[in-house]
């Protein structure tokens, strides 16, 4: 059976693409070193999430390595050559917060990173499928120029206008101001382009946004639908970072998003890019989340408004996935961010 090399195996993206392709007979091999405890703290750690997967999966193999260690990469590479079938590259710094305040370990393991990937997969296994978990934030604070209406619990797009069914891959990456953190992930983005473009390799970006699930740790710095869950059940309050707590975003389930990997991986394209979250299906602000625990749970959760926005941060961000429908009709969306913020509760809860 051909090999899938995932790296970040233990996280959230990760994991549920170990247990995915396991399940569909791949011989899996999952690259993660835990560097999630370093980055924030001891509740953040993946460790219980890879022995879960290690006991559940008899066809998955742990490797502890991190992505920068060229060496160590190379090694596995040159080992199963063109037994690699597909590789999936989740292992990042995810954290903006960290990343304005480390960066060049934030780059290092971003973008240089995903060039070791990239080059170890056309040196030996140049016909193998190369996905990469691209974020949103590539576009920077664009969609914040686009024509915005405040209402009471949310903000809003106006209804005339062309990405008011969601932001496709239209939007400019350029004359924007990123996060340090969307900085790295654009040159990785980009690299992972060119690999297609200009090497032939079967790459593909799936730029997310919001993403959950129920591997999800709900890390203060990272995780926006686990965390406010975790905060809200165990605190009782949640500090809400800038425009009011209405801030929106749309939320992909880890299940939906693996699901995407499956059906490109069937039918591969060269050099592609996709817009990849919940759109109009599932989507929510800050605010109206934190009623929805409210309401389920039947707690009042205190919340502290904090005035200033986390610089980058977007207002609006509801996504398009018309062209990714296009391309693979066959994927459908199975979790609404009500089901994810359900079945959230019922993690946290226990």
């Amino acid at each position: 059976m051909s090999i899938v090399i995932i790296t970040g195996s233990s996280g959230l993206v990760g994991s549920e693409a170990v247990n995915f392709f396991c399940d569909k007979g791949f011989d899996v091999i999952g690259i993660d070193n835990n560097f999630r405890k370093f980055f924030f703290g001891e509740d953040s750690s993946t460790h219980k999430i890879k022995n879960k997967i290690k006991k559940r999966n008899k066809n998955f193999k742990h490797i502890d390595l991190d992505i920068r260690n060229l060496d160590g990469l190379t090694k596995i590479f040159k080992k199963y050559k063109k037994k690699i079938s597909l590789i999936i590259h989740c292992a990042a710094q995810p954290s903006h917060d960290y990343a304005k305040n480390n960066l060049f370990l934030d780059f290092d393991i971003n973008a240089k990173g995903t060039l070791n990937l990239l080059d170890l997969t056309k040196k030996n296994c140049p016909e193998a499928v190369f996905i990469f978990m691209s974020t949103n934030k590539v576009y920077g604070d664009n969609p914040n120029k686009l024509p915005l209406i405040e209402k009471k619990k949310r903000w809003e797009i106006k209804k005339n206008h062309r990405y008011n069914s969601g932001i496709d891959e239209t939007m400019s990456i350029d004359n924007c101001t990123h996060s340090f953190f969307g900085t790295s992930k654009s040159y990785a983005d980009l690299i992972v382009q060119e690999y297609g473009k200009n090497v032939g390799l079967k790459t593909v970006c799936f730029r997310a946004g919001c993403i959950t699930g129920p591997n999800h740790s709900g890390a203060k710095l990272h995780g926006f639908l686990s965390y406010l869950v975790k905060a809200s059940l165990k605190k009782k309050s949640y500090s809400l970072i800038g425009y009011k707590g209405k801030q929106v975003r749309d939320n992909i389930h880890s299940n939906d998003l693996v699901s995407c990997f499956w059906e490109y991986y069937k039918k591969p394209r060269k050099g592609e890019v996709y817009n990849t979250g919940g759109g109009r299906f599932s989507n929510c602000s800050i605010m109206e989340a934190l009623d929805f625990v409210e309401k389920f749970k039947k707690i009042k959760i205190k919340r502290k408004i904090l005035g200033k926005n986390r610089i980058g941060d977007h207002i609006w961000y509801v996504t398009s996935m018309k062209k990714f429908k296009k391309h693979y009709p066959n994927w459908k969306q199975k979790y609404s961010t009500k089901k994810i913020l359900k079945e959230l509760i019922g993690v946290f809860s226990a």
